[in-house]
């Protein structure tokens, strides 16, 4: 019969902590708790509990990962707020130069990110751009179309801006942001506003949009292609992801909703609700760990989400009950 060191190359240890970056498949003995542990993988994406905003809040931006994000603006008063997410808790940081609302961003973390578009207070349409470093705000170049209600692709040196609104019209409109300045490209296929989008500035998905829209298209760098519809038709929701992994969560459809499905490249798979049903949240991570912060319905909500996709790590108390 195998043993475990042969298995696993080491004995089982002993520790006064959980270790740091146990390896799949390892087991130890936590002498504070006195329990054996095991680290294995989930076999369901969940959604749970995470830090509480300081200021609650819905129309806010998010972006970068679950470990360093960020959410910026958003209203209920009208705010320009910006809080930075370790995983765990919210800390609030440097105001935003020009308070508004629901607008887009990119961002691979919570030192660099860009901010676009949006509403401010009285209702005046934005074009206005802010570049983040990590702790202070600068305004850069404005996009071409001013328009609420877009979405935001890519990192803070190669951004997309992507449909909208301008009051009158539903935009197709995608500009492509090089570090300096916006550069109209090519339309997407359907005009739509309050969407989410995934991805990189040269592969992106967008998902979603106005009046419960099930639309989904998919950018090579060049141009659009509609591939397969969300399950739920949908606006106001959350992304995370990229063009060939996404998660697409919250929205209206048109009742509040908490419907997560998951985008493997092809087509889009039913899996677990957000326990709280809402819409016009912060949303930013990856397939395997996104955040939903804040959002709707009245009176704003100050909660955060955070989600765990299947094959995540997965620490485990071993019972022998």
């Amino acid at each position: 019969m195998s043993e475990y060191k042969g298995i696993q190359g080491q004995k089982v240890r002993t520790y006064t902590t959980d270790p740091d970056n146990p390896i799949v498949g390892q087991v130890w003995y936590n002498a504070t708790t006195q329990t054996i542990k095991l680290e294995g993988v989930t076999t369901s994406g969940s959604w749970a509990t995470g830090g509480t905003l300081n200021t609650g809040r819905n129309s806010s931006a998010g972006a970068g990962i679950q470990t360093a994000g960020m959410i910026a603006g958003g209203k209920e008063p009208p705010v320009g707020n910006t809080e930075l997410y370790n995983g765990t808790a919210w800390t609030e940081t440097t105001d935003m130069n020009s308070v508004r609302r629901i607008h887009a961003a990119a961002g691979a973390d919570n030192t660099a990110a860009l901010y676009f578009g949006g509403y401010d207070d009285p209702v005046q349409i934005l074009g206005l751009t802010e570049s983040w470093n990590g702790s202070a705000w600068t305004e850069v170049n404005d996009l071409n179309t001013s328009r609420y209600a877009l979405a935001g692709a890519g990192i803070q040196t190669a951004a997309l801006a992507l449909g909208g609104n301008t009051g009158p019209a539903y935009l197709s409109e995608t500009e492509s942001w090089n570090g300096t300045s916006w550069t109209e490209v090519n339309d997407l296929t359907t005009a739509r506003a309050a969407f989410a989008a995934a991805g990189t500035q040269t592969s992106a998905l967008v998902f979603g949009g106005q009046f419960a829209l099930a639309i989904t298209e998919s950018w090579n760098g060049t141009s659009w292609t509609e591939v397969n519809d969300l399950n739920t038709g949908r606006h106001y929701l959350g992304g995370a992801g990229n063009q060939t992994a996404a998660l697409a969560f919250g929205g209206l459809s048109p009742g509040y909703t908490g419907a997560t499905e998951e985008w493997n490249g092809t087509s889009w798979t039913e899996t677990t609700d957000n326990p709280i049903s809402k819409s016009s949240f912060g949303s930013f991570g990856t397939q395997a760990a996104a955040i939903a912060a804040g959002g709707s319905p009245t009176p704003v909500i100050a909660t955060t989400e955070e989600w765990t996709g299947a094959g995540s790590p997965l620490t485990q108390t071993v019972t022998t009950d």
